[in-house]
């Protein structure tokens, strides 16, 4: 599904306006979810990486960034995500040598490059699992709208060049809930990139703003210069673009997908043909290229982002009280 344009600004359009009444009635199902559900305390504290809208905010390079900076600190970190477009419902440990993107979505393979990472649509049942197996801290990637964890902390992610959209709640548009409800649920939120929907602006007062920045890896850099084809099924296909043209790329074509697309070696030859026919280079996402058979793999090159904080120490100094705890 690719989300509509209407999702995209703050202005009065008619589809938002006529689909407003669902909006309000997606939002009262999530409340009466939450009432009628006691959040389980974990013994170790749960850290929650989410986010308010839709896809494409920039999640999985945060709860990355994070999980290396406990990971710094000596902890034995686990990362949990429900597996979104993954077939396995787990709890499951996730092994990058063994399990594909059909099996548990393409985001916990990325993870389970840097901290075991566990699937599970319970979130409860995955916490679980990794803590018996020993994790010191659990680290949901998503899951700021589940209640069925209590969290110790709660990082909303944002992305500064599209906020929160037109400001309004599925269908009407593209937040899982209302935004003050959510962001009266964070310590802070991570504001990715420049502020260009003055997002800092409708911020509850005293919120502290994490702002980072996401940075192409030093492999990206080879294709400076380089004219590229370009495809992705992300949720903004436009930050992989900009990404492109900030590193120096000649971008000559580019072809969407719908987000978590499961690409067929059919299509990956396509476009590889195009690119060779064109003299270009056929790139895409990290987490796209894990979404491709692994035998059209070689056909593309990976475009990685790994994502820096302007401060870190702002981020330490909201981890640093959940170091060493234990509720036992």
């Amino acid at each position: 599904m690719r989300a509509p344009e209407f999702w995209h600004t703050p202005s009065r359009s008619l589809p938002a306006a006529l689909l407003a009444p669902l909006g309000a009635a997606y939002g009262t199902l999530a409340r009466l979810r939450d009432w009628g559900t006691t959040p389980w305390r974990a013994p170790v504290p749960i850290v929650c990486v989410g986010n308010l809208t839709v896809g494409g905010a920039g999640k999985t390079p945060t709860v990355l960034a994070v999980a290396e900076r406990l990971m710094s600190q000596g902890l034995e970190v686990a990362c949990l995500s429900r597996g979104y477009g993954g077939r396995e419902r787990g709890p499951l440990l996730v092994d990058p040598a063994r399990h594909t993107a059909a099996d548990v979505g393409d985001e916990p393979l990325l993870l389970a490059g840097v901290a075991p990472t566990w699937i599970a649509r319970d979130r409860r049942d995955g916490a679980q699992a990794a803590i018996a197996e020993g994790a010191d801290i659990v680290l949901l990637d998503d899951g700021l709208q589940n209640p069925s964890l209590r969290k110790d902390l709660s990082l909303v992610v944002v992305d500064g060049g599209y906020g929160f959209g037109n400001g309004r709640v599925l269908p009407a548009g593209p937040l899982r809930e209302p935004a003050e409800r959510g962001l009266a649920r964070a310590a802070a939120v991570v504001l990715i990139g420049d502020d260009a929907r003055d997002v800092a602006k409708v911020l509850p007062a005293g919120l502290p703003i994490l702002r980072a920045r996401l940075e192409p890896d030093a492999a990206a850099l080879h294709l400076r210069g380089r004219s590229v084809i370009a495809f992705a099924g992300i949720g903004r296909p436009a930050k992989f673009l900009q990404t492109l043209r900030e590193i120096g790329a000649e971008v000559i074509d580019v072809t969407e997908f719908a987000d978590h697309h499961p690409y067929t070696a059919a299509e990956v030859m396509r476009l590889a043909e195009t690119a060779r026919c064109r003299q270009a280079t056929l790139v895409t996402t990290a987490k796209d290229l894990v979404r491709l058979p692994e035998p059209a793999r070689s056909l593309a090159t990976a475009v990685g982002v790994r994502l820096r904080f302007a401060d870190p120490a702002a981020l330490d100094r909201l981890l640093m009280p959940l170091l060493g705890a234990s509720r036992g």
